[in-house]
């Protein structure tokens, strides 16, 4: 049975097929986070302390960590990435005592990240690109990590599938090459958006299905690129993961932590109660209103809530209907709660026997502390 082995000082985590799903933390990635990308390159790293002990609190058994900030400074990576690459692993190996996922388009940040972690980190990643498959195994060889290897080559990201899972199978042959074996090669199929490609979440599992009978690795992917584009992208990465995680899929590069309620988000739905007459002071406290409008359809729980939205100084008229409120009193968590995705997860572990006892799943609704810093799971022999 494959099994990949990744460990920082203290802490072992195994990704396997008998094994409960893996979870990998994606927050410590500037990508796509403008104020995070700004606060790196100014040298704070407050917003990464978070993001470690948040996403550990709430279920991430292994932490992704990406450097690739592009400096207003100095807009060559190949010199700012791998020292801001270690300086963000020491520090969140400081935090929590997960083992690490060492990300980068960088060769050099790669490495930075790999001579800085302790323990055996993930390499994320290699590609079927020549140049990349040669700059890259040989650190996995050097450092005898397990890797990422994602499905596309020279030619690109192919829509069809059959050539994704060429592209990985001559990977895995590469990599015996270098003296790496398969269960060390955990596959990212590449997940399509499902509104671009109705096929695409039938593509993974298939995909799956085949990489762990025929090549015999375990899988991981970026998961919320499956639903971009769309509304209600939480409710399809749900169904999405739990799918894919019954198809063989032995792990995701994710988001575990349930997101507050945007500002935009908010007003939005001020102004969605304000037609049924619900008023709220223009000066009102946004951050404390937010996880108010977040909870219930049930017609008892709303009054409960309408009267703590008074103390906020939100009037709803004499007479008011509390169950007219019941569509838009569903907005928003606080941060440090663990996403549905997650939730999603630990049920398909249990139903599929992955956690036979239950106690991942019940562990996981008892609402652990965010505030908590060093967790996972003690080391274990694989």
């Amino acid at each position: 049975m494959t099994r990949t082995v990744v460990e920082s000082a203290t802490n072992t985590v195994t990704i396997g097929f008998d094994e409960p799903f893996c979870v990998i933390g994606e927050r410590i990635n500037p990508t796509g986070r403008k104020l995070l990308a700004a606060q790196l390159e100014a040298g704070d790293f407050s917003t990464v302390e978070k993001d470690a002990i948040e996403q550990v609190a709430c279920g991430a058994q292994v932490l992704d960590i990406n450097a690739g900030v592009v400096y207003n400074s100095n807009p060559n990576p190949n010199e700012t990435e791998p020292p801001l690459m270690t300086m963000i692993v020491e520090m969140v190996q400081g935090l929590v005592d997960v083992p690490l996922c060492i990300d980068s388009s960088v060769p050099a940040a790669l490495e930075a990240g790999l001579a800085a972690a302790k323990g055996r980190p993930l390499l994320n990643s290699v590609t079927g690109e020549e140049e990349r498959l040669e700059a890259i195994l040989p650190l996995v060889k050097k450092y005898g990590v397990p890797v990422v290897a994602i499905s596309n080559d020279d030619t690109g990201i192919s829509e069809d599938p059959d050539v994704r899972f060429d592209v990985a199978r001559r990977i895995v042959e590469r990599a015996a090459d270098f003296g790496i074996p398969a269960h060390d090669i955990v596959v990212d199929p590449l997940v399509m958006p499902v509104g671009a490609i109705g096929t695409a979440g039938l593509q993974v599992f298939a995909l799956v299905r085949r990489l762990r009978e025929e090549l015999g690795v375990n899988t991981t992917c970026g998961a919320s690129n499956i639903s971009f584009g769309l509304p209600n992208r939480h409710g399809i990465n749900n169904a999405f993961l739990a799918m894919a995680s019954a198809a063989g899929m032995t792990s995701a590069i994710m988001n575990p932590v349930a997101m507050p309620a945007t500002k935009k988000a908010i007003t939005e739905r001020l102004d969605a109660l304000k037609v049924l007459g619900v008023t709220a002071p223009d000066d009102v406290d946004l951050g404390a209103l937010g996880p108010l409008l977040g909870m219930t359809q049930a017609e008892d729980l709303i009054a409960e809530r309408i009267v703590r939205l008074a103390a906020l100084g939100v009037t709803v008229p004499d007479g008011f209907d509390p169950r007219k409120l019941g569509p838009l009193i569903g907005l928003g968590q606080k941060s440090g709660v663990a996403s549905e995705e997650v939730k999603s997860i630990r049920a398909a572990d249990f139903l599929m026997d992955s956690d036979p006892s239950g106690g991942n799943w019940i562990k996981l609704n008892k609402a652990p502390s965010p505030t908590g810093g060093r967790g996972g799971r003690r080391r274990r022999r694989a």
